[in-house]
């Protein structure tokens, strides 16, 4: 865990250094803010493709060498970003650098999920949360404020350096395939084995997802509810990230940076509270407070010329984008059998990925029109529609009604 968990923070440190900078090296090399957003939106493209393939290289090839090959690729395109600041090439890095991602957060949480006492998974997911969210609140605002500095070059040196340094950790991980010869629990541990297998034979599927794909994991509507909020939800940080530095005048890109650090610091410490809060009262409870807290921090910053409306605002985002990382992979996993664990990790960061790159290449296009104000408003009416099916996960997926709903 403590290897898995070293290579996660290399992994993220270099993903985090060079989340705003690329963007950033796109728009001003005369692209704009549409050359921002495909930038965002490609390198999630990669991640996005590459996450459907996750699992079966997981059963084929196992954790230790789908995580080497995901820093290999995170790290290494990113030592040809100063040869041109042209689109071609930065978008083809992009995307080589997105396969790389999505290799490595659906291997790590496939196998923390594996690793933790199911009794104590949110708690767990929670602590993994906080490990990948270390990069975010320390590199971050730190490459914004580097690349404003000592220019694009040294930043890009740098965050190549941290994916590949990672690699050292990856020898000690473990070398086995998705476990889909254990013994499969039920598909929540809480429920009775009966109660289960009435549940399995209402489905008409075997217990045993693991020859599965995404798309068949996501057939089942205990699973999919928890996807489709959170595909939802993370649109606006994909909105956030890119376009906060661009939104503002270059005075103030300083209050970007801190803006930015709010965000990071509060996420991660909302992921992991809200992994102690579901292990103990059920992960469910906690959907509409994150869409709420989420939609309100947006809407601050419609104001975004005011200091205090923009740090409260990326701290209430924050808040929110915490509990919906924690209660929706918990709600994933706690209603899936282990043996498709791998699947119910790919499904979850391409919600992850999907939403981050089409916020950003979305607000791209509409930015351009109405300008940065009107374009936060409507991605927090967006996340105010995502109270929908928030508020239709808490009855749908109650145990009661899970049971009435098989039985019949």
């Amino acid at each position: 865990m403590v290897l898995l968990l070293a290579a996660s923070l290399g992994a993220l440190g270099g993903f985090y250094l060079l989340a705003p900078v690329v963007p950033l090296y796109a728009a001003t090399s005369g692209a704009g803010g549409v050359g921002a957003g495909l930038a965002t939106g490609t390198m999630m493209l990669g991640t996005v493709l590459t996450e459907f393939a996750a699992p079966g290289l997981l059963r084929a090839y196992g954790y230790r060498a789908v995580m080497g090959l995901g820093l290999l690729l995170l790290g290494a395109p990113a030592l040809l970003l100063p040869a041109s600041a042209s689109m071609p090439p930065v978008l083809g890095i992009c995307l080589a650098r997105g396969a790389g991602l999505g290799l490595v957060v659906v291997a790590g949480a496939a196998l923390m999920a594996e690793l933790v006492p199911a009794d104590r998974r949110g708690e767990g997911l929670g602590l993994y949360g906080v490990a990948v969210g270390i990069p975010s609140i320390a590199c971050l605002p730190l490459g914004l404020w580097l690349s404003e500095r000592i220019g694009h070059g040294p930043v890009f040196a740098a965050g190549a350096a941290l994916s590949l340094l990672a690699l050292a950790a990856v020898p000690g991980l473990p070398s086995l395939r998705t476990r889909t010869e254990r013994h499969d629990r039920t598909r929540n541990e809480i429920r009775s084995g009966t109660e289960g297998r009435i549940q399995d034979r209402a489905r008409g599927k075997t217990r045993d997802g693991s020859r599965g794909g995404i798309l068949d994991v996501l057939r089942d509507g205990g699973v999919a509810r928890p996807a489709i909020v959170f595909v939802m939800v993370t649109p606006a940080a994909g909105v956030l990230l890119t376009f906060l530095p661009l939104a503002v005048s270059e005075r103030s890109r300083d209050l970007v940076a801190l803006a930015l650090l709010t965000q990071s610091c509060v996420t991660p410490l909302a992921r992991w509270a809200a992994g102690r809060y579901g292990d103990r009262h059920g992960p469910a409870r906690l959907l509409v407070p994150a869409v709420l807290a989420a939609a309100l921090g947006t809407a601050a910053l419609i104001r975004v010329d005011d200091p205090l409306a923009m740090i409260v605002g990326m701290g209430l985002f924050g808040a929110g984008f915490g509990m919906a990382q924690n209660a929706t992979l918990a709600l994933m996993f706690e209603r899936a059998p282990e043996s498709a664990f791998g699947q119910v990790s790919a499904a979850w960061n391409l919600a992850y990925d999907a939403g981050l790159g089409a916020g950003a290449v979305g607000f791209g296009l509409l930015s351009g029109s109405v300008g940065y104000p009107a374009g936060f408003a409507v991605t927090a009416a967006v996340l105010f529609t995502a109270l929908a099916p928030a508020l239709y996960d808490r009855t749908a997926g109650s145990p009661a009604r899970v049971a009435e709903d098989a039985a019949t």
